[in-house]
């Protein structure tokens, strides 16, 4: 991780605030930092401002994030209700991870080969090719069997049972907690 420190302006001109701004969310706790010796001017190392921007869903700028690490850091959303899809794409973005988003089976046949994805989470309700064609589409196509598939969907717990049978390698049931999601997708990518 990056231990550089950030300077109130440079924190202000990332998110377009008033330097002041930026202080008061020091002074009140929220964003942490530490004062130079001597001169008592606030830095704030990168990590504890990733944090603070995770913490209140705010974008992380590009300068910010790390390279991504190949194949481990994509993720491929297979989801047709795109107020859902974009919620999952958000947490998984926030969380340095490169997502595509693919609102049909068909659809998400297509990225599974050209984005390569290393974990795809994967609505088992999504028209054209269902949730479960999807699934046994990964597992019967050599170059993409090892990808990990986390099933996210609010169908009966027996149903998701079924998919894991099937060859999904978790389940996350809906309505869920952004935090387990991204447990989970971090296990299966291994980051």
């Amino acid at each position: 991780m990056n231990k550089r420190a950030l300077t109130t302006g440079e924190i202000a001109g990332y998110l377009g605030v008033n330097f002041r701004t930026v202080i008061r969310w020091i002074e009140r706790g929220h964003l942490k930092s530490f004062k130079l010796p001597g001169r008592g001017d606030n830095r704030v190392t990168v990590e504890n401002f990733l944090a603070f921007l995770r913490a209140n869903d705010m974008p992380v700028p590009d300068e910010l994030r790390p390279p991504v690490d190949g194949k481990a850091q994509r993720v491929l959303v297979v989801e047709d209700e795109p107020p859902m899809a974009r919620a999952i794409e958000r947490v998984l973005r926030q969380a340095d991870f490169e997502v595509k988003v693919a609102g049909d089976g068909f659809t998400a046949g297509a990225l599974f080969s050209v984005f390569n994805p290393a974990v795809a989470t994967l609505d088992l309700r999504i028209p054209g090719m269902g949730g479960r064609e999807v699934l046994q589409f990964v597992r019967e196509t050599e170059r993409l069997r090892d990808t990990k598939i986390l099933v996210v969907s609010a169908m009966p717990r027996a149903e998701l049972e079924a998919a894991r049978e099937a060859g999904a390698d978790d389940f996350l049931e809906k309505p869920f907690e952004n935090e387990d999601l991204l447990t989970k997708v971090r296990a299966l990518a291994g980051t």
